[in-house]
């Protein structure tokens, strides 16, 4: 008799890349407020950081410079983020969130969770307890390694 085994990690790797990937389309599509996902990701990196040079924004975002100074330069004109001097060096300059901004994030944060939330009732009870038991695993996996 032969005992099954698990997949190759590989396969794993695979499926789980493909099923997190389509969920977080998902949830990308369900609320932007008409930003793009830079303009987002700038704007949450802001809301959990504080103001943030420009270079460090490129950097947490994994994009080019020139790409969020584009960005950043486009929500400095919606006046969802502002440039602050450095309290320690007035020849740098800091993106910050505005009380705007704040709003925005926190809009698309509801959306987004109202939306999950109507999915994960589609489950049953016992899904939704697996899930919830996988979520420090998920988290494990989505730390930034040191």
């Amino acid at each position: 008799m032969t005992t099954p085994t698990a997949p190759p990690l590989t396969h794993t790797a695979a499926a789980l890349r493909l099923a997190v990937g389509r969920l977080s389309r998902r949830m990308r599509q369900e609320s932007t407020l008409g930003r793009s996902l830079t303009q987002i990701g700038i704007m949450v990196t802001l809301d959990r950081r504080g103001p943030t040079t420009l270079g460090d924004l490129a950097a947490a975002e994994r994009v080019a410079p020139p790409t969020i100074t584009k960005a950043v330069a486009t929500l400095v004109a919606e006046g969802l983020v502002e440039k602050v001097a450095d309290p320690d060096d007035r020849r740098v300059h800091r993106a910050r969130l505005t009380a705007a901004g704040r709003r925005d994030i926190e809009a698309i944060r509801r959306q987004r969770e109202a939306w999950l939330t109507t999915r994960l009732a589609t489950l049953d009870p016992e899904a939704v307890d697996q899930l919830v038991a996988v979520l420090p695993l998920l988290e494990a996996l989505s730390a930034d390694e040191d």
